[in-house]
């Protein structure tokens, strides 16, 4: 475990060398939470009842704010980094360390997921637990959304190696990766809260794997109907887990057959 630790701390310590895109971050995600909170009150002002689909307008952007400091904890730039070392030829010297590569990506990013966790995700759940005055409890539920975000970590992880290795046939993916995010965000609930899809789209989101990446974790943080402690969360975590084996699977399998392909400057 001492190289993938040192790629851990190796992660961290790149973080913290560009605090000034941390800042930019910060900020970039308070405008939009003022977006969001402006746009979802007008929602909400437009509507005959104070509650729809099961949320009240504080519920809402509780979700919501705790969705978007769940998507800097989690996200990943995989596609970004490989699409450039394919470009430069660095990924040969990657593909020739004693490590599995898919495993080095992901303790490469993982220290990123760490600090983002600390400087993002963690203060904005104080601060979200504080202002909220009990909305969030803080029992059994949060042992068991640690489990769905460890859960949830992996798929996208997954997801992201997917999208990846088709840079290695296209050795661009800047249009790929920007639909990829768009399906994610979108059918994720990372944007909007599934409750407010059709009840037909919401059933086929509800077998899909990006449901499980954020609307999974905070429907078991925030304990919504459905997701009680003896019924909805253990079935959810069990679709986390099954996704996970599959897309593992199915990526590691793409991965081996399509790294033979690549070609690097012209090689």
């Amino acid at each position: 475990m001492k190289k993938y630790l040192a790629l851990t701390i190796a992660g961290m310590t790149r973080t913290l060398q560009f605090r000034l895109g941390i800042l930019v971050t910060v900020l970039g995600n308070l405008i939009y939470m003022t977006l969001v909170y402006y746009l979802w009150k007008a929602i909400y002002a437009s509507s005959p009842s104070q509650i729809v689909n099961g949320m009240t307008f504080t519920d809402t952007i509780i979700y919501l704010v705790l969705a978007t400091a769940l998507f800097n904890f989690l996200d990943m730039y995989i596609v970004w980094e490989l699409s450039r070392n394919i470009q430069s030829g660095a990924i040969c010297l990657d593909l020739l360390k004693p490590v599995n590569y898919r495993v080095y990506m992901f303790f490469s990013f993982f220290g990123d997921n760490v600090m983002s966790f600390f400087l993002t995700f963690l203060p904005t759940f104080v601060v979200v637990y504080f202002v909220a005055d009990g909305k969030i409890d803080l029992g059994l539920n949060l042992i068991m959304f640690a489990i769905s975000v460890a859960f949830a970590l992996l798929l996208n992880f997954s997801v992201e190696m997917l999208v990846a290795t088709i840079c290695l046939y296209t050795e661009s993916t800047w249009g790929i990766n920007i639909v990829k995010e768009s399906i994610v965000l979108l059918f994720s609930g990372a944007t909007i809260p599934l409750v407010f899809f059709p009840e037909g789209l919401r059933t086929v989101i509800g077998y899909l794997p990006f449901r499980c990446i954020y609307d999974t974790p905070l429907n078991i943080l925030l304990e919504k109907p459905g997701y009680t402690l003896d019924s909805g969360i253990w079935s959810m975590i069990a679709l986390q887990a099954v996704w996970c084996i599959i897309l593992s699977l199915a990526g590691r399998a793409f991965w081996n057959f399509s790294v033979r392909r690549i070609t690097v400057n012209g090689g």
